[in-house]
């Protein structure tokens, strides 16, 4: 069922109650969750937040576009309503942002209409729990308008899972059809992150949890310090890469981005990733153009 709403939700309210209703939660694969469709109609965008979310991205400013992952914010605030519900089985608190594919079929002016929807597209079993995808939607006007916008994001819930099988032993005698490992992607530039580029993204984004904002409240969380919001990592390698008029990006966040710090951007073809100290890698992904 589609349920259209008038307005943005508010986010601080969806935090708070999403906080206040998680240890009840009892995550599950096969448990039940909401098949509501939401639906923001008649969504223009707010040209001075989308300026502040393009400088603190690294995004060229003054353009009448949207940066590729910036949709992704427009619908946060819907995924949010869905995920902090009753009916939603993951508990919010500890939910664990995994990977994102983005695929945007065209260009997308930064003073046009669109209409928003999100859903959640299901559950599935995970090794270190259970993971939830959302569907975000942009359409060009009104709903009968192609999609012009899409992604698929997936949540990791952790909890204790039932052993799993081990896995049948290679036969070494036979290697033909095993994939070698990608050679490691050659140093574009290293970046140093200032303490404040949670807040600063917080701001510009309207996802202002603790754990990105100051390092008491992320110390709260089982953090040494602040960490970087991991959409602000995809937007800010994808700054850098460039991204074609249509595109698919997938990407996967690995580990966590501590503020302040030093990160290296590494890029070779449409691969990407951010590296830590050594090979440590926070980010992989790559940006595949659309043919057809």
């Amino acid at each position: 069922m589609s349920l259209v709403l008038t307005s943005t939700p508010s986010l601080p309210p969806l935090l708070a109650r999403g906080a206040l209703l998680s240890p009840f939660k009892r995550p599950s694969p096969d448990a039940e969750f909401p098949r509501d469709r939401l639906v923001l109609p008649d969504l223009r965008v707010d040209l001075a937040r989308l300026a502040a979310y393009e400088r603190v991205c690294g995004f060229p400013t003054g353009e009448d576009a949207l940066p590729v992952t910036y949709p992704h914010v427009l619908g946060f605030p819907l995924a949010m309503r869905l995920m902090s519900g009753r009916d939603f089985p993951l508990p919010l608190l500890g939910l664990v942002h995994t990977s994102i594919t983005i695929t945007r079929y065209r260009d997308l002016a930064a003073t046009g209409e669109y209409e928003l929807s999100v859903r959640v597209d299901g559950l599935a079993p995970h090794r270190r729990g259970t993971e939830a995808a959302v569907i975000t939607e942009l359409r060009a006007g009104g709903a009968n308008d192609n999609v012009v916008w899409e992604s698929r994001s997936t949540y990791l819930a952790r909890h204790r899972t039932a052993p799993q099988p081990p896995e049948p032993a290679t036969d070494v005698t036979d290697l033909t059809d095993l994939t070698e490992s990608p050679k490691p992607l050659p140093e574009v530039a290293e970046w140093r992150l200032a303490g404040d580029v949670g807040r600063r993204y917080g701001a510009a984004s309207g996802d202002r949890n603790p754990i990105h904002l100051h390092p008491l409240t992320a110390r709260l969380f089982g953090f040494p310090r602040a960490i970087a919001h991991g959409m602000w990592t995809v937007a800010r390698c994808l700054a850098a890469h460039g991204v074609p008029e249509r595109a698919r990006v997938d990407a996967r966040f690995r580990a966590p981005v501590l503020l302040p710090g030093a990160v290296t951007y590494a890029a070779e073809g449409g691969r990407f990733e951010l590296r830590g100290g050594g090979e440590h890698v926070h980010l992989a992904g790559e940006v595949y153009p659309l043919t057809s």
